[in-house]
């Protein structure tokens, strides 16, 4: 190695060290005297996210000074490399937990020391686990939005059903029911959307969603704790899950129900010809704007009546330190405040989600959020290479 190299490599290792060193004395308060500045980018909205600091600061005698900066996700990971190679990156990221491994290298992982691995588990819903790591925590999550279903109850009443399935077996009952035909075989209205991903709304986070309930978790660590595929494990049967996917587009199925001819499936449920819906919970308020006369429910997605694990996919989004920050120490400070028990709940009010801490097992008021709880309990996903 050069000695301009060995000095690079000295100082990023210095600092590495620093960073630890920092986080482990560090155990998080809200009476700090004083809370640094520090620039977060994220894929979160911007707009919920500063009304959510604003609240938070209402209630210190010293505020949080967070600028926030939106960033696409299209985009996210470009920016984000070009501005670490000139020096202007963020002091922490914002970004749903998929984004995660593609930026591993880029974020620092806070240690056990300084928040623990049984607090984290005791606090957060089981998702959050994606977030554990050998060497620490790379994410405290900040908010989840789960995939639930939307069932259209007038298509349902009209073919003399008068509740949602609770289980994927109950859908080849459902096809002979609400699935309409012409003479020339062309569907004119479907019990559900699935066998393709072009026209599916969430086709990617659906079939996850069925591979999950098999008991495989799509990737897990290996030997040496690289993030691998475990789809050709022996954990869960994935191939039993693509074949019940893909028959609803088969037209040699019982159950053919859908074809990549047909329009969106969000569009075909906001129309009335699609009986349900796989969507998250986030998107209550735009089918409710889209067709305000539509009459629909919610409910948890369906599960594998017997033999499965128990499992809905949910978009969560989390904090993480970004190694190459200055300021590592005043972004955790940040960090332990804004996600905080104190806090979060006001949060998952704002957006109408349930919240990210473990504390759902209380039956909610509101109909659609109780759903929206117990499909959080049972919220799973996987870290993502691409």
């Amino acid at each position: 190695m050069s000695k301009f190299q060995i000095i690079t490599l000295a100082i990023f290792v210095v600092a590495i060290v620093a960073g630890v060193i920092g986080f482990a004395t560090y155990k998080g308060s809200s009476t700090a005297s004083q809370y640094p500045p520090i620039t977060i980018w994220g894929t979160f909205p911007a707009d919920t996210f500063n009304a959510y600091v604003a609240n938070i600061n209402n209630s210190l005698s010293n505020p949080l000074q967070v600028t926030y900066v939106e960033k696409s996700p299209d985009t996210f990971e470009h920016e984000f490399v070009n501005a670490l190679a000139t020096g202007h990156g963020p002091d922490a990221i914002l970004i749903s937990s998929d984004m995660i491994l593609p930026n591993e290298n880029k974020i620092m992982p806070i240690p056990y020391s300084a928040l623990s691995e049984r607090s984290f588990m005791d606090n957060y819903v089981q998702e959050a686990d994606l977030y554990l790591g050998a060497n620490g925590i790379w994410a405290v999550p900040l908010s989840i939005d789960p995939l639930v279903m939307y069932w259209n109850r007038d298509m349902f009443n009209a073919a003399g059903v008068s509740t949602y399935p609770r289980y994927w077996d109950e859908f080849a009952n459902l096809n002979s029911k609400l699935t309409v035909r012409d003479q020339n075989s062309n569907i004119r209205a479907s019990a559900v959307a699935m066998g393709t991903l072009a026209n599916i709304t969430n086709g990617r986070e659906l079939l996850g969603s069925l591979i999950l309930q098999t008991g495989n978790p799509v990737t897990m660590p290996d030997s040496t704790g690289a993030v691998v595929s475990a789809l050709s494990s022996a954990r869960g049967t994935p191939t039993q899950a693509l074949d019940f996917y893909s028959q609803f587009a088969d037209p040699t199925s019982n159950n053919y129900s859908w074809n990549r001819a047909l329009p969106a499936d969000k569009v075909a449920f906001l129309s009335g010809t699609l009986a349900t819906y796989f969507g998250f919970a986030s998107e209550l308020a735009d089918i409710r704007a889209k067709n305000p006369n539509l009459n629909f429910d919610v409910a948890p997605l369906p599960q594998v009546r017997s033999g499965g694990t128990a499992s809905s996919y949910a978009r969560m989004y989390g904090f993480s330190v970004v190694r190459a920050s200055a300021n590592q120490n005043a972004a955790y400070q940040a960090i332990a405040v804004m996600s905080s028990a104190a806090y979060l709940p006001s949060l998952a009010q704002v957006m109408y989600l349930p919240t990210v801490m473990n504390a759902l097992d209380q039956n909610s008021a509101d109909p659609y959020i109780e759903n929206f709880d117990k499909a959080a309990l049972i919220s799973r996903g996987w870290l993502d290479a691409d």
